[in-house]
């Protein structure tokens, strides 16, 4: 009887019949998509935080409810409405310039903004505890020296706002992470829709299943040794108490 060699075999159990390959593409996809997701959610956290703690009631009041309702309606029924409803008035307004010519949102863009704009409602609940936790004292100091407001926030208080930001960003991240699935619905080939037709082609549902469960858990895994170090490097020089 001839032994086959362990390498072998273990090139046989990655390659998943010739579909293990396909986990790969969707992983990077969900890369991809939770990198972008994630930049979209930062630029709406940062503007509806400062909405937040406006002077303007009008603004305060929009920012508040754009978090109150965003945070009570689950994501895959915001992405449905996206996808489906924009493709609708994408058509109705093709009809309405006179072209009956079908078009549809793209799934990729839709999954981003989707996915970022929900995510952008507990963004903006970090930046907002953490303006608010900068000392009030020494942005009084910075315009009692005749710092602009501008000058103020870039030199004073982004800089310290991020050291308290970067722990709730960090949890933000790894669910967002993980919402990305969400696209699969829409047709986007991330990591979960390539498991789903990977397994379907070989009917190792469990097998491709376990596999995209396990690179989500490396995912999460490798982004916590990440955000430790950088939040670290964010508190350095700042004295704890023993």
């Amino acid at each position: 009887m001839r032994r086959v060699p362990r390498s072998h075999v273990l090139d046989g159990m990655l390659d998943l019949k010739g579909y293990g390959h396909l986990l790969i593409d969707g992983a990077w996809m969900t890369i991809g998509a939770g990198l972008l997701s994630f930049a979209v959610s930062i630029a709406i956290g940062l503007i509806a935080a400062a909405a937040k703690l406006s002077k303007t009631r009008a603004a305060r009041i929009t920012a508040d409810t754009y978090t109150t309702v965003i945070r009570g309606v689950p994501p895959l029924v915001l992405l449905l409405l996206v996808y489906f409803g924009g493709t609708v008035l994408l058509q109705k307004i093709w009809q309405w310039f006179g072209d009956d010519e079908y078009v549809e949102v793209n799934a990729f863009f839709a999954g981003i903004f989707t996915i970022g704009f929900v995510h952008g409602a507990f963004t903006a609940e970090v930046f907002r505890g953490a303006i608010q936790a900068v000392p009030k004292g020494q942005l009084e100091a910075a315009r009692a020296c005749g710092m602009s407001r501008w000058l103020v926030t870039r030199r004073i208080l982004l800089p310290q706002m991020w050291r308290f930001a970067i722990p709730g960003l960090g949890n933000v991240w790894l669910v967002l992470l993980k919402a990305t699935s969400l696209m699969s619905v829409v047709g986007l080939d991330e990591l979960t829709r390539k498991a789903y037709v990977a397994a379907g082609a070989t009917k190792l549902y469990f097998a491709f299943f376990l596999c995209a469960a396990l690179i989500y858990l490396l995912f999460t895994i490798l982004s916590m040794a990440l955000l430790q170090p950088l939040e670290r490097y964010a508190n350095r020089g700042v004295r704890r108490a023993v």
